[in-house]
């Protein structure tokens, strides 16, 4: 799940020729994290919370499954049915934080939290030394969020206006981030163990891209806030939002260990590769929460929200939290940038389909379909792939 976006440029106005916005004009003067901030509270409605926080009780039993030693199977599809309602409840307490913060903290703490799923699964994998699981799940992230998100929000919501500019500016930050990651793979000598000293220099590049485009969105966004005088009104008290904030990390950690350690059963069961259950499966589960507030924006009628919150996650998975994962497992198990073809073929397609199809600006179902039946055959291409 990827709450805090940064590319760079907000959401860009309408274009003189364009007319009425049924998607809603005000999301396109807000900052991306202040975007993704609103699209947590319009999520789901009541009864979906509900099942959301009864859903909780997966977690524990996961743990208990997991002391009575019951199958590896079992394990893993629990624990990945446990990671869905843990990442919306990281959400909704870092959003109830920011209420209290104030938008420029609100807006870093989606940025280190939206990701918390995705980051710990990949520090558990790399301490086994599931490097394929690592990278499949990092670029399944990236691909499920310019594709099946936004296909699933655009099948949705259908015809609209998007955010052009700000759509441009995410995909661009994603090819580069493509192209850097070619480059550390093309240096890397064939078989070569640990992290490259180009790789290091890609993620030190691209983090501190991302660390810089962060803070220059929180603060066009804190000056937005001052502005419009708007002030939150919090549901929760501090303390309460804080506790819940701490103890579903806790708990995405403890899931997290059980999902990596019964992961290749798991593929070896059912028939299914390491890479396909990590770019498919777990990439899915950590994004489902936002996944799904995406097509019920959508279907409220908030295209250019809803198209947001994938291009911009999207965004932020590239070039930050890739980074940031390659630079911590030199503390833990130094982690090959080498991304396999598969990997390298289905970031390029979930960058050049959008990019051909927001050429006008516009969004319709059939733009939905395209982008769903691009994703259903990378899908494939991971599911054949060996």
């Amino acid at each position: 799940m990827s709450s805090g976006v940064e590319s760079g440029v907000g959401s860009d106005p309408p274009e003189a020729d364009e007319g009425p916005d049924r998607s809603g004009a005000r999301a396109g003067t807000a900052g991306p994290v202040e975007l993704l901030r609103r699209a947590a509270g319009l999520v789901l409605a009541r009864p979906w919370r509900a099942l959301l926080w009864g859903s909780l009780v997966l977690v524990p039993v996961d743990i208990v499954a997991r002391l009575l030693g019951v199958g590896d199977v079992s394990l893993f599809l629990l624990s990945v049915l446990a990671l869905i309602p843990l990442a919306w409840v990281i959400g909704e307490a870092t959003e109830q934080v920011g209420e209290y913060t104030g938008p420029a903290i609100a807006g870093l703490l989606n940025a280190s939290f939206g990701n918390a799923p995705e980051l710990i699964i990949a520090l558990f994998a790399i301490g086994e030394g599931l490097f394929d699981v690592v990278r499949g799940s990092l670029a399944g992230s990236v691909i499920g969020n310019l594709l099946l998100v936004l296909g699933c929000s655009l099948a949705a919501g259908g015809r609209g206006l998007l955010a052009r500019r700000s759509a441009y500016s995410a995909l661009g930050m994603v090819a580069a981030a493509i192209l850097l990651f070619g480059l550390a793979s093309a240096t890397s000598a064939p078989g070569e163990s640990g992290t490259s000293v180009v790789a290091i220099a890609v993620a030190v590049l691209l983090f501190a891209t991302y660390v810089a485009v962060t803070v220059r969105s929180v603060r066009r966004e804190r000056r937005q806030h001052r502005e419009s005088g708007e002030a939150g009104e919090p549901a929760w008290r501090l303390s309460r939002a804080v506790i819940v904030l701490g103890l579903a990390t806790l708990a995405t950690v403890a899931v997290s260990e059980v999902l990596t350690s019964t992961i290749e059963s798991f593929g070896d069961a059912v028939g299914f590769s390491d890479i396909f259950v990590a770019a498919v499966i777990v990439a899915i589960a950590g994004n489902a929460a936002e996944h799904g507030g995406a097509v019920v924006i959508a279907a409220r009628g908030n295209i250019r929200l809803a198209s947001e919150i994938g291009l911009q996650s999207a965004s932020q998975v590239a070039t930050g939290l890739i980074p940031a994962v390659v630079l911590l497992s030199l503390l833990i198990n130094p982690l090959p940038l080498v991304f396999s073809p598969v990997e390298f073929a289905g970031l390029i397609v979930a960058t050049l389909v959008p990019a051909a199809l927001f050429v006008r600006g516009r969004s319709s179902r059939w733009h939905g379909a395209a982008l769903c039946t691009a994703y259903a055959a990378v899908g494939a291409a991971f599911l054949v792939y060996s």
